[in-house]
């Protein structure tokens, strides 16, 4: 066996671990603040208009439709500006929730088509998002900033443009519904059977890989089972609660959360690619 092919299989295994999980090669980013105040009423409106219940997003049709660009780039406008008057708590959750998949819409709106966001450059490392007068990545947000924030609750809301992440909801978070919203976003996750699945019968639930990257947050909240006995479909609640089974982690399907043709056959040979190449 030849070098190269060696070198390869070594880059596969250490993939098929999680090592491009959502910022897994790196779980660290600066705080970022925000300002208060922020209007998130256009973003609702181009939420509803462009994701579907499935939580798939239409980038073909928003591309071609300049006015709703415009809308797009109006509201992550709202972020730039230094700070005078820093948002605290669920505003700053909700703030931050919103920043996150809004500047990730535009990131893959500005290279659409693209079969998934490992396929572009740097998408969760590069500081090219403008928030609180100074540029962050997408990592700066979630590991730096949400995470420390709300511990676990950050991973239902945040979505990474991947058909395996929590579907994307069709609402804009705000301040004073924001618990409830993320405790809906949880349960829309756990109730998706291509996403997480629980046969109570079989002793073995089959749950998303983010709960294996990010073991150490819902530890800190008491523990897989707790929370999948807090948000799972109610017909398996108690049996997921009870702990009384086996765990096993979905792989995690990176092809775009596209409407249209875009990311339904992304591989892990795509991704091993992408990774290697790009």
């Amino acid at each position: 066996m030849n070098k190269i092919v060696i070198l390869l299989l070594v880059i596969a295994l250490i993939i098929s671990a999680g090592a491009v999980a959502r910022g897994q090669g790196n779980q660290s980013g600066e705080n970022v603040g925000v300002r208060a105040g922020i209007k998130h009423d256009d973003y609702d409106r181009l939420l509803k208009t462009y994701v579907n219940d499935q939580g798939l997003v239409n980038y073909g049709a928003w591309k071609q439709n300049q006015g709703d660009l415009s809308v797009l780039d109006d509201y992550l406008k709202q972020f730039a500006p230094n700070i005078d008057n820093p948002a605290e708590g669920n505003e700053k959750a909700a703030a931050l929730a919103n920043a996150y998949n809004a500047f990730m819409l535009r990131w893959i709106l500005s290279n659409y088509p693209t079969e998934s966001v490992w396929a572009l450059k740097d998408s969760f490392t590069a500081k090219r998002n403008e928030i609180g007068g100074r540029k962050v990545s997408f990592n700066d947000i979630e590991h730096g900033t949400l995470r420390p924030l709300i511990g676990y609750r950050a991973h239902s809301v945040l979505v990474c443009a991947a058909r395996s992440c929590p579907p994307l909801q069709r609402s804009a978070y705000i301040p004073e519904k924001f618990e409830e919203q993320d405790d809906h976003a949880f349960r829309a996750w756990l109730a998706r059977e291509d996403l997480n699945r629980f046969p109570p019968n079989e002793k073995k639930v089959e749950i998303s890989s983010i709960f294996k990257w990010f073991k150490q947050d819902f530890d800190k909240a008491g523990g897989v089972p707790k929370i999948l006995g807090r948000y799972a479909p109610q017909s398996v609640r108690e049996f997921v609660a009870s702990g009384n089974y086996e765990i096993k982690h979905i792989p995690y399907n990176w092809g775009l959360n596209d409407q249209g043709p875009h990311g339904r056959n992304y591989s892990k040979a795509n991704l091993l690619f992408d990774n290697i190449f790009k």
